[in-house]
């Protein structure tokens, strides 16, 4: 950091709300609400059975963090020339929602924030060709916006998800997998949007190219942040609170870093293990308490959960150099909440 720019490190950083999503939502009620009409506006179809499956996961609600960092970022930025960033937060909440459409048929979920995946209610193709639609309701939105920055941004973000996929399908089962390869895998599919999802709010208020750039840094570290604790989660949470089945991660192979720090500080017996119920996929009732509990006994949750908060306090330094305001306080809150929420 530039001498004499304060940063936020933990013995001087905003203390976090007891709900800083909800502070931040409260800061930003009327954009939020004209976003979710947009959404509502553009998910509609002639065609019934869209309109059916969208209906489903409108129901399912969700924390909005994506386009709440649109909305926030444009906002703390000084946008007031109309409402771009209020259509371009719809436009990365499709994103988003194309994206959990197709990964539940992949990874065959059967829950989705609490409630019964798309999938599961309906069957494979649909949600795969609804997330398509939206999809192309996404891309609707960039090019009304005008902006081909704006374009190049989130066409980006939308290829880079798809590759951040691919990857883990390949690092699926493989506990030669780096933990720089897994964070790979969580940049691309994760991280990529809360990134572009702040960057845009810069480009609509055109700031400059170190505010883009800093708001981009802090939406790529909150976004990996974001993905570690769910990782984390997937092995140490209630089920009611995580939104999906506990053992997920566990149950499909994915190699997420609990398991690769569990993996890597184990003994021979222990690593058959993993080798055996991950690689070969060869799983007993009783194998996902016994990953959970060689988790513990090597701290891999709380190891995982300190690696966040790492990538947080990146975040956070990042929006150092924007003026004080209760927005950037609000999103400095929502960086610690990323990480207190797995406790």
């Amino acid at each position: 950091m530039t001498a004499g720019v304060k940063t936020f490190r933990d013995d001087n950083a905003v203390a976090p709300e007891p709900d800083a999503l909800g502070k931040l939502l409260a800061l930003l009620q009327a954009d939020m609400e004209a976003c979710n009409r947009a959404i509502v506006s553009r998910m509609e179809s002639p065609v019934a059975l869209i309109a059916q499956v969208a209906a489903h996961i409108v129901a399912a609600g969700g924390k909005r963090m994506r386009p709440l960092l649109t909305l926030a970022a444009a906002r703390m930025c000084g946008y007031a020339g109309g409402e771009r960033h209020v259509h371009l937060a719809a436009c990365v909440e499709f994103i988003h929602t194309a994206t959990l459409l197709h990964d539940d048929v992949v990874d065959e979920s059967r829950l989705r924030r609490g409630n019964a995946s798309a999938n599961a209610v309906f069957d494979n193709k649909t949600p795969v060709l609804v997330g398509d639609f939206m999809f192309a309701r996404a891309f609707e939105l960039m090019v009304a916006d005008g902006s081909l920055h704006v374009l190049r941004i989130l066409c980006s973000a939308s290829a880079t998800i798809a590759e951040g996929e691919v990857l883990q399908l390949v690092t699926q089962h493989d506990l030669t997998t780096t933990e720089a390869r897994y964070l790979d895998v969580v940049r691309g599919k994760t991280a990529a949007l809360f990134s572009a999802a702040a960057q845009v709010g810069a480009v609509i208020a055109a700031r400059p190219l170190a505010e883009e750039d800093a708001l981009a840094t802090f939406g790529m570290n909150l976004g990996i942040a974001f993905q570690l604790v769910d990782d984390a989660l997937d092995y140490a949470a209630d089920q009611a609170v995580l939104g999906k089945t506990v053992g997920d991660d566990f149950r499909e192979g994915k190699i997420t870093l609990p398991v690769l720090i569990a993996y890597q500080a184990g003994s021979a017996e222990e690593r058959e293990f993993w080798r055996r119920t991950l690689e070969e996929g060869e799983q007993g009732e009783a194998d996902l308490a016994r990953a959970m509990a060689l988790l513990e006994r090597h701290h891999a949750i709380e190891m995982t959960l300190a690696r966040a908060a790492d990538f947080v306090r990146a975040g956070q330094d990042a929006l150092a150099i924007f003026p004080a305001s209760a927005l950037r306080d609000a999103l400095i809150e929502v960086g610690t909440y990323t990480v207190n929420r797995a406790h």
